[in-house]
């Protein structure tokens, strides 16, 4: 299991920072050569490689250091952020942009709302409300790193690495990495920069550089560049970096913004591809709300600029040509890519309605016959990139699990008591379905095992393992012991009393609410009424002993005189009892996992 703190020096911080060295030390004789006159300087092409990769992977490794900090410390409060304030399109919006904004991942919102709409806790338009605001969230990154922040880069590494080795608080640690992260961001910017520094005066990269102001050429390249390494932030970052060195023009950086934009939701239409309906859809939306608003800007790509040039910051005085333009084009690409974004999702909002009815054309429900009625509903790969998530589907399956052992339980008593062969046989097939959901959630949660976990993750995570074992052995319980109690009832020819049969069918009426209480109190996570699971232990001890007392007094009455019915009632009420044992345990974890999340917040 991942609930353990991580160790300050791991492999992977270790390797990091060799990676970041190398990478500094092999640039440095080249950024020296580069500091001289420009005009000698002769292009290093293994150096300046050395600089955009090694500096790209530093850009990469702390956006993904950053996000999993924001991840494990947010999380949670910005998956009910989104459930709870998308309840219209315009708080839609609001939400999506600042829950991106936080965790500074498109792809992370998408992936939640995926879980949302799968879960049937939100509807296909309340997520294209958010999927806008997410647009808008993500170009918080350009507007950062727009900013001549670089010089402050190694600060911030060696803060958040400091919080790393004093602290010892998970929580403490969480922000030492979002804080190193983003250090790790502008020190890559830094490396990419300085090592495109020579390529102002090589002529043949200007040229190429000039054919991305063809707005066709330069949204293709960052679209494919986008969708190759999965990150718009990226690529905005590097066009940014193209733009500090006055290597592009504004209108190249517009179009290759509108590629970046064009890139991220195929990623995300990709890996959707084979996955549930409503995965399917969300990210549709995500495709044609970024594809439209890219065809409608494209024909006025040039108006658009002189917009942008006149709303941004002029050059200081004194400068001019090259360095100029490479003094304003980093805010200018970065107002783009934001007022892009915010123009779309205020143009497109009133028709939210419209784009649901679109997708839903394009991504139709399957055939009825195709469904398969014994496969998981909410267990979705795709969540494993939010834990929180993904413990909430398995919760969301759970409820399914739940539901087929209440039938179970349900259709039990009255084959067991007074049914046939075929009606007892008939509970044991009901436990096929029990089983199958059993062995997917287990899977899933082994899989879940191997994610980062928080602490309170981690014990959420055993809970949910020990109530889906409990609902199992409640399953075993009916399908093997009740049911061949009822086929021994047959097989001896006895018939149970029905003053018997009303005893045991009250003290089944209690099982039968606890049972459903108890899936409740997992599902919702529902305190009051885990705690009512556990108070009916008085009821259930009275009923056993009057129970008891019934069968003692069968025994010697004159009319009783057959031991066999009397050892089947016997097992019949001991069986009861072990199925209330399990949905009290249920009820206990839902207890102890809410007094754990209060340690923890009273910890932290």
């Amino acid at each position: 299991m991942r609930c353990q703190m991580k160790p300050i020096y791991s492999r992977r911080t270790l390797e990091l920072g060799l990676i970041g060295l190398c990478v500094y030390f092999l640039i440095s004789p080249f950024s020296a050569q580069a500091g001289g006159d420009s005009k000698t300087v002769e292009v290093s092409w293994f150096f300046l490689c050395v600089g955009l990769f090694g500096g790209l992977s530093l850009f990469l490794y702390g956006m993904e250091r950053m996000s999993d900090a924001l991840k494990n410390v947010a999380g949670e409060k910005m998956k009910d952020i989104l459930a709870m304030l998308s309840n219209n399109r315009i708080m839609g919006l609001i939400t999506g942009a600042i829950v991106t904004a936080v965790i500074q991942s498109s792809s992370v919102t998408t992936v939640m709302l995926v879980g949302f709409v799968s879960a049937g806790l939100m509807s296909l338009s309340q997520t294209i409300g958010i999927i806008m605001g997410s647009n808008i969230g993500t170009t918080i990154t350009a507007q950062i790193v727009a900013f001549k922040v670089t010089k402050y880069a190694l600060l911030l590494v060696a803060i958040g690495f400091g919080m790393l080795f004093v602290s010892k608080k998970e929580k403490i640690q969480q922000y030492g990495y979002m804080i190193m992260g983003l250090g790790m961001i502008f020190f890559g910017m830094a490396v990419m920069s300085d090592a495109m520094k020579p390529l102002r005066t090589y002529q043949p990269f200007l040229d190429l550089m000039a054919q991305m102001s063809n707005p066709i050429l330069g949204i293709l390249v960052a679209a494919a560049f986008t969708a190759l390494i999965q990150s718009s932030s990226a690529t905005t970052g590097v066009v940014i970096v193209l733009a500090m060195q006055g290597l592009i023009s504004l209108e190249a950086g517009i179009a290759l913004s509108f590629g970046a934009n064009i890139g991220t939701c195929v990623t995300a239409f990709l890996a959707s591809i084979g996955k549930p309906r409503e995965a399917v859809r969300v990210s549709m939306v995500h495709v044609l709300f970024n594809v439209a608003g890219v065809l409608i800007f494209l024909p006025f790509i040039g108006p658009f600029a002189k917009f942008v040039v006149s709303i941004s910051p002029s050059p200081a005085e004194g400068l001019t040509g090259l360095q100029a333009a490479a003094s304003v084009l980093p805010r200018q690409v970065a107002n783009a890519h934001t007022i892009f974004n915010l123009t779309c999702a205020i143009v497109f909002l009133p028709f939210v309605s419209y784009f649901a009815k679109i997708v839903y054309r394009l991504v139709p429900d399957k055939p009825i016959e195709e469904v398969e009625e014994l496969q998981p509903k909410y267990l979705n790969e795709m969540l494993f990139n939010t834990p929180s998530l993904a413990l909430d589907a398995a919760r969301h399956e759970i409820s399914r699990m739940g539901k087929r052992v209440d039938l179970m339980n349900t259709a039990m008593m009255p084959a067991v008591l007074t049914g046939n062969k075929e009606s007892l046989l008939k509970v044991r097939e009901m436990y096929e379905e029990v089983d199958v959901l059993h062995k997917h959630l287990s899977t899933y949660l082994a899989r879940i095992t191997q994610l980062k976990l928080n602490e309170y993750q981690t014990k959420k995570m055993v809970k949910l393992m020990e109530a889906i074992n409990d609902l199992d052995h409640i399953g075993d319980l009916i399908e093997v012991n009740m049911v061949e109690l009822g086929l021994r009832r047959i097989e001896k020819g006895f018939k149970i009393s029905e003053a018997t049969q009303k005893v045991i069918n009250t003290l089944h009426m209690v099982v039968s609410d606890a049972l459903k209480a108890a899936v409740r109190a997992v599902v919702e996570e529902e305190h009051d009424l885990a705690a009512r699971v556990i108070t009916m232990k008085e009821d259930m001890n009275r009923l056993m002993e009057q129970a008891e007392l019934h069968q003692t007094q069968r025994l010697v009455c004159e009319d009783s005189g057959k031991f066999e019915a009397y050892s089947v009632e016997v097992d019949i009420i001991e069986k009861l009892k072990r199925i209330y044992y399990h949905s009290k345990r249920m009820a206990k974890a839902v207890i102890e996992l809410e007094d754990k999340e209060a340690d923890i917040l009273k910890a932290a």
